[in-house]
């Protein structure tokens, strides 16, 4: 209902309730005025029972369309809510999968603190991880492991490359405590010891693998130190760039992870250029070869047709040979010979000859 509806029938009100009163306070002899009030009030009674329809049925529409209204909210508050909740629940199981994703990082993390607090448990890791990167570049034919070098000395991989450069060993132990003792320092101080001592370590870990492992005419002049560890590499390249020149002077490269696959790649392409080249001697050889055949085939062939030419002359020669002996023998067939009867030869169309062929055959046959 509206505010004027509202307003309109208060104003009825108002107005029957004053008709009421003038009612009660008539005076004698005021039928006549009563009656036409009488007869007002029923019209307004009429007008109020209508505009009361009215009122109904304009309420009822209101209500109808504050129901399709109040519907229709209550439809898009709970399709949101169902968007809200299906969001959230593709939410939740992102989390709970990364969560499951942490918790097993984590085991694995631990797994590898143990594994690098054990110095053997530590050795075999990097060998493990070196091998697993070595096969996955290289073909089995381009690498051996734990070779045994001349010296009597056990690499852990040994890749075989052409001269040069040569053979190339590679290295997976790495000093670890001192990085260990780097990572868990409070303090500054301690991590300048831990960091000296890193240093240090790995300084005689590379003087050992070039005096073990570089072997002139056996290897290649250099070796590599591979560092299972990606924060380790990093380490030793950004707080200790003296280190990494001093492994470059002893021509000890260290490697990590990534920097190990891009050199095995290298060394894939090495090979490959290698085999290449091999190949291509061996072809090069091949086609010499081929070559003298075709210079043999062709000096045959010449000669050949050196005796198809010949043969050929030959034929031309007895084939005029033979069309000479057979103009003799017709002409040895037409001769008749004095005080013989004429021979007649069927096969021939002309039976006797004439007198000047016989007397020019007799004349061949005499002279």
């Amino acid at each position: 209902m509206t505010s004027f509806e509202i307003g309109l029938l208060a104003v009825l009100i108002v107005i029957i309730g004053l008709m009421l009163v003038m009612l009660r306070n008539r005076q004698p002899g005021d039928s006549a005025d009563l009656a036409e009030l009488r007869g007002q009030l029923a019209q307004i009674s009429g007008q109020s029972g209508a505009l009361q329809n009215l009122i109904a049925d304009q309420m009822a529409q209101s209500e109808g369309r504050l129901g399709t209204r109040l519907e229709r909210s209550l439809q898009d508050q709970n399709d949101r809510t169902t968007k809200s909740l299906t969001s959230m629940a593709e939410k939740l199981a992102i989390i709970t999968e990364a969560n499951a994703h942490i918790s097993t990082l984590t085991g694995q993390v631990s797994q590898l603190r143990n594994i690098l607090s054990n110095k053997q448990a530590r050795g075999s890791f990097g060998e493990v991880q070196l091998e697993n990167l070595v096969r996955d570049a290289l073909p089995d034919s381009a690498y051996d492991f734990q070779v045994t070098l001349s010296n009597g000395r056990r690499v852990d991989c040994f890749l075989k490359l052409p001269n040069p450069p040569g053979p190339i060993a590679i290295d997976s132990k790495f000093p670890l405590e001192s990085y260990r003792q780097l990572v868990a320092a409070s303090d500054d101080a301690a991590k300048d010891a831990a960091r000296r001592r890193l240093e240090a370590d790995v300084k005689k870990h590379i003087s050992d693998i070039a005096g073990k492992y570089i072997i002139p005419g056996e290897t290649a002049e250099s070796a590599i130190l591979f560092l299972p560890s990606e924060s380790v590499y990093a380490e030793i390249n950004i707080q200790l760039p003296k280190l990494v020149e001093a492994s470059r002077r002893a021509h000890v490269y260290m490697a990590g992870p990534d920097n190990l696959m891009l050199i095995l790649h290298t060394v894939r392409a090495i090979l490959r250029d290698a085999r290449m080249h091999e190949a291509a001697g061996l072809i090069q050889t091949q086609v010499d070869l081929m070559m003298q055949d075709v210079n043999r085939l062709d000096e045959r062939v010449n000669k050949l047709a050196t005796h198809f030419s010949q043969a050929e002359r030959d034929i031309t020669d007895i084939q005029t040979s033979t069309r000479k002996i057979t103009a003799r023998g017709d002409k040895i067939a037409e001769i008749e010979v004095m005080d013989a009867a004429p021979v007649t030869l069927p096969s021939r169309p002309s039976a006797t000859p004439s007198a000047n062929v016989k007397a020019k055959a007799q004349q061949d046959l005499l002279g």
